[in-house]
């Protein structure tokens, strides 16, 4: 559907309405609504075994904010990447983890419970840890990105924050909804994303023929050195098997569609192309991190 999705932005016939392009003022309700449906999932218990599992969290999420930031300003420094690409990279390697990453989590026998108590977390924390890091990550005056953190931190608060947070409230005080939230959720989350995927292709019709090899190696290089920073982070902390694979695709899968919003939204005037990272982003991670799960599914009669 992705794929789908994609072609259909990219191959939509000039003149007229586009619907692709039209939509990019409501990128950051989509994100909203994403994030409400994410918040209206999450069960009690799971909120409960955060407060139990803090520091394993705590650990988890830290390595995350050390490792994707400074693996995106090596590949971007050693890569020679520049202007809006060289952005995008770094804001991929600075939004929090992928709801995807808790899917795959379950289907390679990892801990579902760590996972997702590590998205949580780190969405949570977004709207303080993304507009700070991503000050100190990319090296480039204010005045020239336009990067001001106070109003991204707003802004995440309002399309990530709040919307979890809602959506959570909502479904812990009905029932009714939450029967009605739990099929409709996902579907809705996924095609939001893969909507907010088709804008950006709609919106890089001309640039996307020219992206750069070099681009694209930077993104895979910043995807697999968080797999072996969250399994390395993992080990070191003693964690078991289950914890280990939670940990180590959470670190390596982003938000990329939050990071989209941010690009198109913070810097499409200027850097319209920074979006392109954090929409391949979103085609590479979620490729990687299935393959690394056919490595990792656990065998009939085997044990993790």
């Amino acid at each position: 559907m992705l794929c789908g999705f994609s072609l259909i932005a990219y191959f939509w016939p000039s003149g007229g309405i586009d619907p692709f392009v039209a939509s990019k003022s409501w990128l950051s309700w989509m994100i909203a609504a994403t994030m409400f449906a994410l918040g209206s999932l999450l069960p009690e218990d799971e909120v409960r075994r955060l407060r139990r599992q803090l520091p394993q969290v705590c650990l988890g999420t830290l390595t995350q904010c050390l490792v994707m930031p400074l693996a995106a300003l090596a590949v971007v420094r050693f890569g020679g990447l520049e202007g809006g690409y060289r952005l995008g990279v770094i804001l991929v390697g600075c939004v929090p983890g992928a709801m995807a990453s808790n899917v795959l989590t379950l289907a390679a026998g990892g801990n579902v419970s760590y996972s997702v108590s590590l998205t949580t977390m780190a969405t949570l924390a977004s709207p303080i840890t993304v507009p700070w890091l991503l000050v100190l990550m990319a090296g480039i005056s204010e005045s020239e990105a336009r990067i001001e953190p106070l109003s991204m931190m707003l802004t995440l608060a309002s399309t990530v924050l709040l919307p979890v947070i809602a959506g959570f409230s909502l479904a812990r005080w009905s029932p009714r909804f939450k029967a009605i939230a739990e099929p409709v959720g996902p579907v809705l989350a996924n095609l939001v994303i893969l909507w907010i995927i088709a804008v950006v292709v709609g919106l890089n019709r001309d640039r996307l023929a020219m992206i750069p090899l070099s681009l694209l190696a930077s993104l895979l290089i910043v995807n697999l050195v968080g797999y072996v920073g969250g399994y390395t982070a993992g080990a070191l902390a003693r964690m078991d098997e289950p914890m280990r694979r939670a940990l180590t695709l959470e670190v390596g899968m982003q938000n990329a569609g939050l990071g989209t919003m941010l690009a198109v939204g913070s810097f499409g005037d200027q850097f319209p192309e920074a979006a392109i990272p954090t929409a391949a982003y979103t085609f590479g991670c979620v490729f990687t991190g299935t393959i690394l799960v056919s490595l990792w599914r656990p065998r009939p009669g085997t044990a993790v």
